[in-house]
């Protein structure tokens, strides 16, 4: 799209003189910087323009300032081809949450009519701060603290993020492991989770449940399968899988103040998968770009194959009509809005921080606006797809135990490593689907997996200046974060295991975490920058103005939507318990607290540290903390027409630097 001209009110001019101490250089003369020569701006560095925030910034109307920094500069890395970036953004964001929790969502707020809050949620929070990150990424060319140099007051942002998003890969990998070691077990003639014959099966282990046969009152001391139990004993009786889950892969003690052995297999797959996350991140996005390609696309074509098995099989109608059957009552209860919402900042990957890091690596002038409505459009239409395949399967695994839907629909890894491979396992060809299945799995959460290691090792890199640059600095950067977060992960693989990684999930990259984050991004980006002016900004990057609508939703609606759903979180808190048995102690809950505001309080902590630190009044240590410092880049990418530029001579009194206000 051929870029458009702003109107000259969005877009007055700064001009920065060039004094005898500081010189913005401009010229092919003799003594002058060769970049000059072909009439492009020279990068100015902070020690050119007085250095810092307070130095050699041009004055802007509102009396905003700007900074240029850039000592040792390196020119950021781009995508080969645009469809890197879509293709990692797909494959971060569309995860595992969208295949076991938004189907079981759907169906318990009231199938079809879920849609309807889910969209308008959509609408007005979760493309809005998709954007965001997207655009903001893209214009500070930074990850996900550094590009908080748009308002350096709020850094703290950047802090929360890279912490929550640290704790994600810590636990998030888990769910990877488990995979790993599902498809490893599923390379077998006999499924092990299949049958009560193993040596980690109890005596209460039951292979099929003859409900059908229990129905009549006077058979309820008769015995049913092949085993002695009754009737009566039907309550007590367990199935072969979830002995497998509990038994075998968990092995899971008693409590958090057991936590036991170490399981040795399940460490193994865990450090196995860690090794392909570092090989998939180690060269940076241009590796990353091209395994995606493959990590993205391949759960569609298995989501379709087993899409296809599953309408085929006996009770497949019945469990789609449970998923998309409206009950509309429901839109009357506070609890399928929250949902609602809460899914949505969990499935968009919002407010961890890795968005802004892939946006990062855009072009300058790439079309962000556009390409945030095509992602959304494909994580929530993956969602929705995705509700078909897995109710299919339900469906006919509910009809063959001869219960309702109810009994069967789960969600999370109760879905994943319970539901759904019970259902492969009662399939013809059993271990070709669980395979295929595990194989999905896997990829799904891969992709998820080492784009946010990317967005993790992208905001540590750049806190480190061009000084430091090596050339084996990214490879021992991931090296190290993927080491850490494998030794905390130990925790994860003892017996205890599920109670930490329970705890981790409910807590440190939690709804109430994200939500906090999101608040705050918009009421940075919209009230303290300024909303118009952001605007102006990504007009300068996409050649026309995004929809006002984007504008409201930062300056009013998404930051109430956020903080409504928190406070609702916070009002209707419940204690953290595991199969709703076990109740967490105090000290366990009080970890989890920890960790919740470990990145929470970076906000506050930081903005109150800055401001204490700083010199003046006031208004003083304000305006001068909320002033943007600026990159080389932004010099290169938003002068009005350079060319003309270069004919300028060092001495004359002509020899300014032009800089558009929208930038500057």
């Amino acid at each position: 799209m051929e870029k458009q001209a702003l109107p000259a009110s969005s877009c007055s001019l700064v001009l920065m003189e060039e004094t005898k101490k500081n010189h913005l250089i401009l010229s092919n003369g003799n003594g002058f910087p060769p970049a000059a020569t072909n009439g492009s701006l020279v990068p100015v560095t902070a020690a050119a323009v007085g250095g810092g925030v307070a130095g050699g910034a041009g004055q802007d109307k509102r009396g905003g300032g700007a900074s240029i920094v850039g000592p040792g500069y390196q020119e950021r890395e781009t995508w080969t081809r645009q469809m890197d970036f879509i293709m990692s953004c797909v494959g971060f964001a569309v995860g595992l949450g969208n295949v076991w929790r938004f189907p079981y969502l759907c169906y318990k707020n009231g199938g079809g009519v879920f849609l309807i809050p889910y969209l308008l949620i959509v609408f007005v929070g979760g493309i809005p701060i998709f954007f965001l990150e997207i655009a903001l990424g893209q214009f500070m060319k930074a990850g996900s603290i550094n590009v908080w140099n748009i308002a350096p007051l709020f850094k703290g942002l950047g802090y929360a993020s890279m912490v929550i998003v640290f704790f994600c890969n810590t636990y998030y990998i888990m769910v990877l492991a488990w995979g790993f070691y599902y498809l490893i077990k599923s390379f077998s003639s006999t499924l092990p989770w299949s049958t009560c014959e193993n040596e980690w099966n109890t005596p209460n282990c039951l292979e099929i449940f003859h409900h059908q046969d229990c129905k009549n009152a006077t058979m309820a001391n008769n015995t049913v399968g092949s085993g002695n139990l009754t009737c009566a004993d039907l309550s007590d009786a367990r199935s072969p899988i979830i002995e497998f889950w509990e038994n075998k892969v968990l092995n899971i003690s008693s409590g958090l103040d057991e936590p036991g052995q170490i399981n040795w297999e399940l460490m193994l797959c865990l450090m196995a998968v860690w090794v392909l996350v570092y090989f998939c991140v180690w060269k940076g996005v241009k590796s990353t770009g091209k395994i995606v390609y493959f990590t993205a696309t391949f759960p569609y074509v298995v989501l379709i194959i087993l899409l296809v098995r599953g309408v085929t099989l006996p009770g497949a109608y019945d469990g789609i009509m449970y998923y998309i059957k409206p009950n509309w009552s429901k839109l009357e209860e506070a609890q399928v809005w929250i949902d609602a919402g809460t899914q949505i900042f969990f499935s968009y990957a919002i407010g961890l921080g890795a968005l802004t890091a892939l946006g990062s690596y855009n072009r300058f002038n790439n079309d962000c606006y556009k390409d945030a409505f095509v992602l959304a459009l494909i994580n929530s239409g993956t969602s929705f797809f995705a509700g078909f395949v897995v109710f299919s399967i339900l469906g006919f695994m509910a009809a063959e135990q001869g219960v309702d839907i109810s009994q069967v629909a789960e969600s999370g890894p109760g879905l994943a490593f319970i539901a759904y491979p019970k259902a492969v396992s009662l399939m013809p060809v059993a271990p070709l689907w669980a395979a295929l299945f595990f194989f999905m799995l896997l990829l799904l959460g891969l992709d998820s997996q080492f784009v946010g290691v990317e967005g993790f090792v992208t905001g540590i890199l750049d806190l480190l200046p061009g000084k430091y640059f090596y050339r084996y600095k990214r490879e021992i950067a991931v090296a190290i974060c993927c080491l850490l977060c494998f030794i905390i992960d130990l925790s994860m693989v003892t017996q205890g295991g599920m109670y930490v990684f329970q705890l981790f999930d409910y807590y440190s990259a939690s709804g109430m975490t994200l939500l906090w984050q999101s608040f705050w991004e918009c009421i940075v980006v919209a009230w303290v920058y300024g909303a118009d002016r952001f605007m102006d900004d990504v007009a300068r990057m996409i050649g026309y103005r995004p929809f006002p609508w984007m504008k409201w939703c930062w300056s009013f609606i998404t930051p109430c939507v956020c903080m409504g759903i928190f406070l609702f979180h916070l009002v209707n808190y419940k204690q953290l318990s595991y199969n709703n048995t076990y109740v967490y102690p105090w000290w366990g809950e009080v970890i989890g607290w920890c960790l919740a505001l470990s990145s929470m309080l970076c906000i506050p902590i930081s903005l109150f540290y800055k401001l204490f630190r700083a010199k003046g009044t006031f208004r003083e240590r304000w305006a001068h903390l909320t002033t943007p410092v600026w990159g080389p880049h932004h010099l290169e990418y938003m002068a009005p027409d350079i060319k003309s530029l270069s004919s300028l001579t060092p001495g004359s009194d002509d020899n300014k630097v032009i800089i558009f206000e929208s930038v500057m």
